[in-house]
């Protein structure tokens, strides 16, 4: 909000369609497999959980994976705007971007000043969300926040809850982001914050309480077009028409039910709780699936660096995934992907559940193939073809 003025054009502009234009970037973790670095981080990160194993135990979110591609978007917050850019998280439903008083692992983050907004309102109460390989801690804070660059067309969401890290770990501190924007639901939040896009919803600052996401093929180049996120409208540019709909078995991340996977003369038909996550960049399941439809592709495990590998120029056909009466099938061209060095990698990771919430997580693979609509109103799951070629 910018004073009272701008408070009353609020009141009465009515609610809106906004387009959110992304980035890709290469992340931390494909540059260091390219430069034969990746076995090395590995082995640092099982050194921090060995010497401590309480950190694991006390998860207050599900690990979200930020560790092979990222597709990133530009954001604002404050009076006059502070510019940041962040992950547009649909597996977490928290934001947060680094304060003024972080300093390790932040030097190279851009940092939110409370004091140069004069539509800050201070909250002051701390929080703490810990990753599986990584956390951050602050205070949170209230201001508007904007879905977009400055310049551009944007969303403005007054009165929005963030967080302001302190602290970040070194996880984050290679990492193309300054920090990350949840997209799921309040009932996920740390601390019950209200996530910025369910508090535009709540504002009635949106057509359909829903968004759409289409992502692009992988780019050439870093900092280049990665799709769109679409808030307010299923996306018909970039999108065909709606191939079905799930309905959520939870609304806390945006979990549905599949059928079962399929590649080549491997299937499995066991029923499983999946997650639609925009922040993880492969499909992740149970290892015994994995492992079976990675053979199938003729993909070999590379134990050093926790991936599978498979020649670039392979064709084993497509992996089948069957929600509801629908099978969606995911090409190649989204499910191998080049590290670079003439090395490609298969987009699949073990996800182990524990035995909570979802045994598996439909990344990015997944949603460039299929546009995902987020029906919040409706509480279910949309998919539609992409239409790039």
């Amino acid at each position: 909000m910018k004073g009272l003025i701008l408070l009353a054009i609020l009141g009465l502009a009515s609610a809106a369609v906004h387009q959110h234009n992304i980035q890709w970037r290469e992340s931390l973790r494909m540059e260091m497999i390219r430069n034969g670095e990746y076995a090395a981080y590995l082995e640092y990160q099982d050194t921090l959980r060995r010497a401590s194993p309480d950190v694991l135990a006390s998860l207050q979110e599900n690990v979200n994976d930020f560790g092979d591609y990222e597709y990133l978007g530009n954001i604002t917050i404050g009076t006059p705007e502070q510019s940041f850019i962040v992950v547009l998280d649909t597996g977490s439903s928290n934001l947060w971007i680094p304060g003024p008083t972080c300093s390790t692992n932040c030097q190279k983050k851009h940092k939110f000043d409370s004091t140069k907004s004069s539509t800050f309102v201070k909250n002051g109460k701390s929080w703490t969300i810990q990753y599986g390989s990584g956390d951050a801690a602050g205070i949170l804070g209230e201001d508007t926040v904007r879905f977009g660059a400055a310049g551009q067309p944007q969303l403005p969401v007054p009165k929005t809850t963030f967080g302001i890290a302190s602290k970040i770990s070194a996880d984050f501190k290679r990492d193309a982001t300054d920090g990350i924007l949840g997209l799921a639901f309040t009932s996920l939040a740390v601390d019950g914050v209200v996530p910025p896009l369910i508090n535009a919803i709540n504002q009635k600052l949106l057509d359909q309480p829903l968004f759409t996401v289409w992502l692009e093929h992988r780019g050439a180049l870093n900092n280049v077009g990665g799709g769109v996120f679409t808030y307010g409208a299923i996306d018909t540019k970039n999108c065909g028409p709606v191939v079905g709909y799930q309905p959520l078995s939870s609304a806390t991340y945006y979990q549905f039910k599949v059928a079962g996977f399929k590649l080549g003369d491997y299937s499995s038909t066991k029923a499983a709780e999946v997650i639609s996550d925009t922040g993880t960049s492969f499909i992740g399941g149970p290892s015994s699936v994995i492992s079976g439809l990675a053979k199938a592709a003729g993909a070999k495990y590379n134990a050093l660096e926790g991936a599978y590998t498979i020649a670039c120029n392979a064709q084993p056909g497509p992996l089948d995934i069957t929600i509801g009466s629908h099978v969606y099938s995911i090409q190649p061209i989204n499910y191998i992907v080049n590290a670079g060095n003439g090395q490609c990698l298969f987009a699949a990771f073990h996800f182990a559940s524990g035995g909570f919430g979802p045994a598996w997580i439909l990344g990015d693979p997944f949603i460039r193939q299929y546009c995902n609509i987020y029906d919040i109103g409706g509480k279910r799951m949309g998919f539609a073809p992409s239409l790039q070629k």
